[in-house]
C-alpha cells in the first residue's frame, strides 16, 4: 500500500502530521507493508535563498500585525506540537527558501535515504533553529542524513531535479491540493491538514482492507520452548 504526502519543510503542520502518520501506522498493524512518498510542495519560492528574517517578523508583515501578536499566534501551533513529542523552537525559528531542500530530497529518495533526510530537515529548521535555505546548511544537514556528499554539491550547483518538483506541484494541483500537509492513501483516499490521530489510522484501516492486506501477529509470548529445523528443545 502506499502513502503519498505532499508537504513542505516550514511547514509546521506538515511535521505534526508526519508524526501523526507514522504512529497511525505503526499502531496499524500493516507497518512494513506501507510505502510512505514525500512529495514536494513550495509555499513561499520567492523567499530569499540567504534570508535571516525571524518568523515571527514574517508572520506580522504578512498578516498586518505586531511581532507579538505574531509570537502569540504560534503558541497555539507549539501546544499542538507537543502532543506529539515535538518542541518547536518558533523564537530561532527563520524564514527559508525550500527549493534546493527539496531537490536535494529527491536525491535522498534515489539513495534510499527518504525517511533520514526528511526527518533531519524538519528537525533542524523547527527544533534546532537552522537556515535550511542556505546551501552550507543543507550540505551539513545532507551528510548527516548519509547522502553522497559529491553528488549533494553537484545537485546544490545546478538545477537538478526541478522537473520532479514541478511534477509534483502539477499532480497537486491536478487532485485539488490547495494546502499542506496533503495526504493520499493507496490513490484513493485523501486526508487534508494534520487531523485527528483517530482519522489517520481509520484512512489506513479502510485503504488497507481494501487493499487486501495482513495485519501483522503480534507475538505474546516468545520463550517458550519449540521444534525448530528438525529438533525439538528439551
Amino acid at each position: 500500500m502506499k502513502i503519498e504526502v505532499w508537504s513542505d519543510y516550514v511547514c509546521p503542520f506538515c511535521y505534526i502530521g508526519k508524526k501523526q502518520l507514522e504512529k497511525a501506522i505503526k499502531n496499524s498493524g500493516y507497518e512494513g507493508q506501507i510505502d510512505v512518498e514525500f512529495k514536494s510542495f513550495l509555499l513561499d519560492p520567492t523567499t530569499p535563498i540567504d534570508t535571516e528574517e525571524s518568523i515571527y517578523t514574517s508572520l506580522a508583515r504578512k498578516y498586518n500585525m505586531s511581532e507579538q501578536e505574531a509570537k502569540n499566534m504560534t503558541s497555539n501551533v507549539a501546544s499542538r506540537a507537543k502532543e506529539v513529542g515535538l518542541d518547536y523552537n518558533f523564537d530561532d525559528m527563520k524564514t527559508a527558501n525550500t527549493t534546493a531542500a527539496h531537490r536535494l530530497a529527491k536525491l535522498a529518495v534515489e539513495q534510499g535515504k527518504a525517511e533520514i533526510y526528511n526527518e533531519r530537515l524538519m528537525k533542524a529548521y523547527f527544533l534546532e533553529g537552522e537556515a535550511i535555505g542556505r546551501h552550507d546548511v543543507l550540505k551539513r544537514l545532507a551528510k548527516e542524513a548519509e547522502l553522497d556528499m559529491e553528488t549533494v554539491q553537484r545537485v546544490l550547483e545546478s538545477n537538478e531535479y526541478e522537473e520532479a518538483i514541478e511534477q509534483d506541484i502539477y499532480e497537486a494541483q491536478q487532485i485539488g491540493v490547495r494546502g499542506v500537509p496533503f495526504f493520499v492513501f493507496n490513490n484513493k483516499y485523501g486526508v487534508s491538514g494534520a487531523q485527528p490521530q483517530g482519522l489517520f489510522e481509520q484512512t489506513i484501516e479502510q485503504a488497507a482492507s481494501e487493499a487486501g492486506l495482513k495485519k501483522r501477529i503480534e507475538v505474546i509470548g516468545q520463550d517458550g520452548t519449540i521444534c525448530s529445523d528438525g529438533q525439538c528443545e528439551v
